[in-house]
């Protein structure tokens, strides 16, 4: 029988290739958005993957919609954390309600996502939890105090539940990506992007969403089973940890 996997902000981006990579490595999976009623309908046409409308951001909403995804496909052993907003501002100018929603979807939703699925996994003496966090958690970004606090808050929090869950049989991983070829990055500016982005990344280019979905696929195998509490950094040479 096929294990299954959640995939949170799964309909869109770097989410749509890790939910289409799960899906062709052989796993059931369930692909969770916030709000595209659009782009979820015509994803779910094109792949064949079963789409689930809730906020991350909302505890009850997060339990309803597990308990949903595990009615219809099975009991949740994979879950990407990867649903994630972005309310961008220099420090002086944000306000408390940019601080929250960035708070609330990016940090806050690993929890209320994590939590309702964590006992069924210690159950079953097996899990995965992959945490995409990003290279702005690594090494902070002007302008995104609250995205980069979030994101570092995420590596934190994979650190501390990969001890937690290891002798039950479940790990919990990140992934950092830098820059990735996303219809947001690419929405840059051409002459930014050719002037101030590229010529940060050793290797010369945007990373693909393929490439993350790829980690994705291999943390959430058998063959990681030792590998708990780490930290992918899938970008390019950008930043060195």
């Amino acid at each position: 029988m096929s294990r299954v996997a959640l995939v949170t902000g799964g309909t869109r981006g770097i989410g749509a290739a890790i939910s289409i990579a799960l899906k062709n490595a052989g796993y059931k999976v369930a692909a969770n958005y916030a709000g595209n009623d659009a782009a979820a309908e015509a994803f779910t046409k094109e792949t064949g993957i079963p789409t689930y409308k809730w906020s991350v951001a909302d505890y009850d909403a997060c339990v309803d919609g597990v308990r949903r995804v595990e009615t219809d496909l099975g009991p949740i052993d994979i879950l990407v954390n990867n649903a994630g907003i972005t309310r961008d501002a220099m420090f002086h100018k944000m306000t408390p309600q940019q601080w929250k929603e960035v708070i609330d979807t990016n940090l806050t939703g690993v929890f209320n996502m994590t939590h309702p699925v964590w006992p069924g996994m210690r159950e079953r003496k097996f899990g995965r939890v992959i945490n995409i966090s990003s290279i702005n958690g690594q090494k902070g970004q002007a302008g995104q105090a609250n995205y980069s606090a979030a994101k570092a808050g995420d590596l934190g929090f994979t650190k501390a539940l990969a001890q937690e869950g290891a002798r039950a049989g479940i790990t919990v991983n990140a992934i950092c990506p830098g820059y990735i070829a996303t219809e947001m990055v690419k929405a840059i500016d051409e002459k930014v992007l050719k002037e101030r982005i590229l010529p940060q990344i050793p290797v010369g280019r945007l990373g693909e969403p393929e490439e993350i979905a790829r980690c994705v696929v291999f943390l959430a195998s058998d063959d990681a089973g030792f590998i708990t509490g780490s930290t992918i950094s899938a970008n390019g040479g950008q930043y060195f940890v």
